[in-house]
């Protein structure tokens, strides 16, 4: 008599995934994290994000390869003007001194021209 008295005043208990479960009946069961409050990196899934990830690496170099072109392009343009703001700085400077030597030596012509007693000066 004892014996059907416990077998009906058992409580089933719940199953779980490893074939236990807890003692306690106010205790709601596990489920899965339902994703969808969640960002959208945490709902694709794995293989998805890593193939979006080498896109975007793929994407990133050859931008990068694109910018340090230009960028070099930009460098050889500058440095192109500068050569050729400083050859046009050395030729005008050699010019003014040609001008200097020159009127110098007329000078000195005019003097040694001076000299002379054909002409006088």
């Amino acid at each position: 008599m004892a014996d059907q008295q416990t077998e009906s005043n058992a409580i089933p208990l719940a199953s779980s995934s490893n074939g236990r479960a807890s003692g306690k009946p106010w205790k709601a069961l596990k489920k899965a994290t339902v994703r969808s409050q969640c960002s959208k990196a945490h709902r694709t899934k794995w293989e998805e994000r890593m193939e979006k990830n080498k896109r975007d690496k793929a994407i990133k170099k050859l931008e990068n390869e694109l910018k340090e072109e230009r960028r070099a392009e930009l460098q050889r343009r500058r440095e192109i003007t500068t050569e050729r703001k400083k050859a046009a700085e050395e030729r005008r400077r050699l010019e003014e001194e040609k001008a200097k030597m020159s009127a110098r030596k007329a000078a000195r012509l005019r003097r040694k021209a001076g000299r002379s007693k054909k002409v006088k000066g």
